[in-house]
């Protein structure tokens, strides 16, 4: 079931979440596969916790790694990925299903990765779920500042 607080963001923004049975999502592997696009499309949502007690949440191609070096270079403190209890209490999600949409308190940092593909599918905010949305509406709706924080 996608939260209330998503399904109002994305009818405020004209964006129709593909919704799919549950736990069939949970990996950007398994989302594409589901979706029917390259791994790359899917905008995964990782939560870092930054040494400095800051959160930060990652949106990123879903065939890359996160480069800790450039996560450090960008945030200006060393992370680590936040633990799934973290996750579901800073972002309001289960890892698996993290949506970038309606998060707050944390810096929403965008890859500037996902600008390869006309269309990506970030989670809305379950394990069942992809919304096809273009890289610019999505730095619109969201906020998010563009970055550069995978490994090459």
């Amino acid at each position: 079931m996608i939260p209330d607080r998503v399904k109002a963001i994305l009818k405020t923004h004209g964006l129709t979440a593909l919704e799919f049975e549950p736990g069939s999502t949970p990996t950007s592997e398994l989302a594409a596969a589901r979706i029917g696009v390259a791994v790359g499309q899917i905008a995964k949502s990782m939560l870092f916790k930054g040494k400095n007690g800051n959160f930060y949440l990652a949106v990123c191609p879903g065939d890359r790694r996160v480069c800790s070096k450039k996560m450090k270079s960008e945030t200006g403190t060393k992370v680590r990925m936040a633990r799934g209890e973290e996750t579901e209490v800073m972002t309001g999600f289960r890892p698996g299903g993290v949506c970038p949409f309606g998060v707050e308190g944390v810096e929403l940092l965008i890859d500037i990765g996902l600008a390869d593909y006309p269309l990506i599918y970030p989670a809305a905010g379950n394990d069942a779920s992809g919304v096809p949305v273009t890289f610019d509406h999505l730095k619109q709706i969201t906020g998010g500042r563009v970055v550069d924080v995978m490994e090459t």
